[in-house]
């Protein structure tokens, strides 16, 4: 792995992803999409590792697909649909990974940038931060970012977002739903980390299928849904941590989790 993606393991569970393309904006090349993806992947499988967090080295948090890896002159419509689906991999792996992926956002999360805020299952943003699709400003478009957002802010205000492809500030992505939190600049890794410790604390397992079913009725019809829902309830019944963790509220202590 190059240092284009940069990987750490924290203290209390926490792995750690870095986009390192700061004087390029941290804009996605084919090689950072791959490196990116199997950063997710391997933290995944890492059983150090409990919860991810994902930012951006330097001045932004992403701005986009670095445009100038294709020439569009001498590109055919499979290529071109092939160099996209690997810049858009990472953001499909985020919702198949077991661990929840935390999105630390600072100055601009633009574009696919803006796509991998909505793809991570949690986001933090800086108070002065700011996001927006905006690739339709240079006569292309963000159809594949713009599924992740319409999921998180609905189909009305993603398309505004999508056709306009204006930068909107980070309260505003709050009110709209496309991250949790926002805060100070100056406290944006402390409370991302923080916020990261006390998920990690949690029941591995119960978080664990938490996310999967989440994702896995999220297109279900309803009573199917709640059905599929049921039974990964069922399922998680049927865990050690689960056993572990009412006895552990029944006689008033901390609990401590098997993760199986």
């Amino acid at each position: 792995m190059t240092d284009t993606v940069l990987v750490e393991q924290l203290e209390n569970y926490i792995g750690e992803i870095t986009l390192n393309r700061p004087d390029q904006l941290n804009t996605f090349t084919l090689s950072m999409a791959a490196e990116l993806n199997k950063a997710l992947l391997d933290l995944d499988n890492d059983s150090a590792v409990r919860v991810i967090i994902l930012k951006g080295a330097g001045r932004v948090f992403c701005a986009g697909i670095d445009v100038g890896n294709l020439s569009l002159s001498d590109t055919t419509t499979f290529e071109c649909r092939q160099w996209v689906e690997n810049m858009e991999t990472p953001l499909v792996t985020i919702s198949r990974i077991k661990k929840p992926v935390i999105a630390q956002v600072h100055g601009v999360a633009a574009a696919n940038g803006a796509g991998l805020v909505a793809a991570a299952d949690l986001a933090i943003a800086a108070e002065n931060a700011k996001m927006g699709l905006t690739a339709i400003n240079v006569g292309l478009n963000c159809i594949g970012p713009v599924i992740p957002v319409t999921r998180s802010v609905g189909r009305k205000r993603a398309m505004e977002l999508l056709l306009y492809g204006e930068l909107i500030k980070a309260p505003a992505a709050l009110e709209m739903g496309l991250i949790n939190k926002v805060v100070s600049a100056d406290d944006l890794e402390m409370e991302t980390r923080r916020w990261a410790k006390i998920l990690a604390v949690k029941s591995p397992i119960a978080v664990q299928i938490a996310k999967s079913a989440f994702y896995s009725a999220a297109d279900l019809d309803y009573d199917k849904a709640f059905a599929y829902m049921n039974e990964a309830f069922a399922r998680l019944c049927s865990t050690e941590d689960a056993k572990e963790g009412v006895a552990a509220f029944l006689e008033k202590r901390k609990p401590t989790w098997r993760e199986k």
